[in-house]
Formats: structure tokens, sequence, C-alpha cells
């Protein structure tokens, strides 16, 4: 057994062609952004255990199209790869409006005035009691004090309760009386 190797390049030298594993990199990591983009949102925001298990196969399934690394060397380029295209896509995001809207997705309502948005919290695979679970967990007994609430790009839920009493009230109002 030896402790130290005899040679040194052998370890850091990349074999795979720089190009190659740019483009691997390049594509399997908008390929991904992309899958994150059009799952729903609170997939990625809340990770339970089904979600974990999912990044998981993920994460193991990229790594064989990767390619099989002998030396540090391809592995660290990779890992610069991957750095690099995500500063380049966080600051996009941050500096143009058509790669937020791109790569981000905008807060989704899913109650207004008191009443659930079914529609959308079916798009967001959203059951009532896990809405209802959120609302306890900020303190929030009914979903009549909810003036709005969001699922948010992140997939976070978020609330914004009536301010008074006279908005509650004005809430039950019917139009025209």
């Amino acid at each position: 057994m030896e402790w130290i190797p005899n040679d040194w390049q052998s370890i850091f030298m990349p074999e795979m062609p720089l190009f190659e594993t740019f483009a691997r990199a390049a594509i399997l990591y908008f390929f991904i952004l992309l899958v994150l983009r059009f799952l729903p949102r609170r997939t990625t925001g809340e990770l339970g255990a089904m979600d974990l298990v999912f990044i998981l196969l993920i994460t193991e399934s990229a790594s064989h199209a990767l390619g099989d690394f002998t030396t540090l060397g391809d592995g660290l380029v990779m890992l610069t790869v991957f750095i690099l295209i995500n500063y380049i896509v966080n600051q996009l995001t941050y500096r143009t409006v058509f790669f937020r809207k791109l790569f981000e997705q905008s807060p989704l309502p899913v109650v207004q005035n008191g009443k659930l948005l079914y529609r959308n919290m079916r798009k967001e695979l959203l059951t009532k009691d896990e809405l209802m679970a959120g609302l306890r967990e900020n303190g929030i007994e009914d979903i009549s004090q909810v003036k709005e609430a969001f699922v948010e790009g992140e997939g976070q839920l978020s609330f914004i309760k009536f301010s008074t009493q006279e908005d509650i009230h004005h809430k039950k109002k019917k139009p025209g009386k």
C-alpha cells in the first residue's frame, strides 16, 4: 500500500476534453433547472421524504450523465463549470426581467378575500388540509381572517390577514347593497 502517489499529474490532469466537460455540465444544469421550473413549486420549496428521495435520484442519475471521473481534475473542472453557470444565471435573473420570468416563478394566489381558489390549489397540488396547516402555523384560526394567501415562487405559503374587523365586515357585504 502506497501512502504517496508516484504520479501527481495523473491525479490532477483532466482526462475528458474540456469542451465535453463544459457541454455535459451546461446541458445537465439547464435540464435540471427546466425540470424543476415545471414541477409544482412546493416540490422544491418544502422538502418532504418523497421530495428528498426525488432530489437524491436526480443527483444520482446526473452523476452518471457527467461521466465516470478518474481524476480530480475532471471533477474540479465540472464543479467550476457548475459554479460559473449558477453565478451567471443568478446575475441574469437579478439584472433582467426576461431571465427573472424565465427562471423564477411569481407568487400564485390560493386564497382571496377568505375564499379558496381551488383551480390554483390544483395547479400546485395543494390540499385544503395543507393550506389549513399553514394557517395554523402562522397563528390564523380561520380562513375568513385571510385577505390573501400565496404559494411563493420558492414554494412557501404566505398569508396576508385582514387588517381590521372593518375589512372582514366589508368582505362579507354583497356588491350593490
